[in-house]
């Protein structure tokens, strides 16, 4: 694998390697595992947000077996 950095950004993690006595690769290598780790986390997150979200407002529903049998007619009529 191979990352290209800019020198500013490259300086700035060998400071933070350094500050915590690793090297580059090392640094990289731990903080690719932890985002890794959390990305399932913001995932679920970002998801049961959105849930939350959508759970406060009051929308019209319909009849399931009214909805459906329109739905099957768009269908029929889309295909004469």
């Amino acid at each position: 694998m191979q990352v290209l950095l800019d020198e500013t950004e490259y300086a700035e993690i060998q400071a933070i390697a350094r500050h915590r006595r690793m090297t580059v690769a090392e640094w990289v290598r731990q903080t690719l595992r932890d985002a890794r780790r959390e990305e399932p986390r913001r995932a679920a997150a970002a998801k049961l947000s959105a849930l939350e979200r959508a759970g406060k407002y009051r929308f019209p529903i319909g009849d399931i077996d009214i909805m459906l049998g329109e739905i099957e007619k768009g269908y029929l009529a889309g295909n004469t």
